[in-house]
């Protein structure tokens, strides 16, 4: 019974994931955005860094990563919604019996996943010309690290969409707020480099806990309570962004459904 009521939104998000993956392939704004972007930012990184250790190195290519996957989210993900209104095809998603969130999670899912090819080639290109060889101090804490950023970047992308569909408004900001993002959660540089009054908006971004459980993987020394902190910060927020979802795709199925009003702006 379990495996029976779990198959068919496993299905809907396999079939959006693998349509958006197609269909990313071939789109140069993406493919600059979440590959050519960070090995840039990663190169110029490590090449003010070639003289120091190499664990300040993984740091960068961590980080760098992790911009595209904001990037992604933020861009691509984020105008998930605005791009099917703009083909026409939102009123006929909204009307299917698909739920609408589980098309936007596939989506996201594939978006994210693309975007962390970034961190694999910007650790190649670095063993290529500044031979450096990267080292992981706890595998298994960054593989399970891993698997929730993932999580919780999709799950961020789904707050944002709809945000970006009712509000053209807020919209305009969203060149604005890529590089503050990649400052508030320390992808670079440590968010202790920064005034106090900061860190409370760093610690209600689930992008800042993906990235400091990331970098203590690839430090020695790093406690099982600090993996546990960042672990559960990003299940928790990720939770409660879902909760926020549900409630902004209801408000947005009734301005379709009812108002017949998105189509139009």
């Amino acid at each position: 019974m379990i495996r029976k009521k779990w198959l068919p939104p496993l299905r809907i998000i396999g079939s959006a994931f693998e349509m958006t993956l197609r269909q990313n392939v071939y789109d140069s704004f993406i493919i600059f955005g979440v590959i050519v972007q960070p090995i840039i930012i990663a190169l110029l990184a490590l090449w003010m860094l070639q003289d120091q250790a190499s664990s300040q190195a993984i740091y960068v290519i961590i980080g760098s990563g992790m911009t595209g996957l904001w990037t992604s989210l933020l861009f691509i993900s984020g105008n998930s919604l605005n791009q099917e209104r703009r083909r026409g095809t939102l009123e006929t998603l909204v009307c299917l019996p698909t739920p609408l969130p589980l098309i936007i999670f596939g989506k996201n899912l594939a978006n994210v996943i693309q975007s962390m090819s970034s961190m694999i080639v910007s650790y190649s290109l670095a063993t290529l010309f500044f031979g450096l060889r990267f080292e992981i101090s706890y595998p298994w804490a960054f593989v399970i690290s891993l698997l929730l950023t993932v999580f919780s970047f999709v799950s961020f992308g789904l707050i944002i969409s709809p945000i970006f569909l009712m509000d053209p408004g807020i919209q305009g900001w969203q060149n604005a707020m890529e590089f503050p993002v990649y400052i508030l959660c320390g992808f670079l540089f440590p968010i202790a480099l920064l005034p106090g009054w900061t860190t409370p908006f760093s610690y209600i971004l689930p992008p800042y806990w993906a990235a400091r459980a990331l970098h203590s993987a690839t430090t020695k020394g790093a406690s099982l309570s600090e993996f546990a902190l960042c672990w559960g910060m990003m299940v928790l927020l990720s939770a409660l962004i879902g909760f926020i979802a549900n409630k902004l795709f209801q408000r947005v199925l009734y301005k379709v459904r009812n108002d017949g009003t998105l189509g139009l702006q």
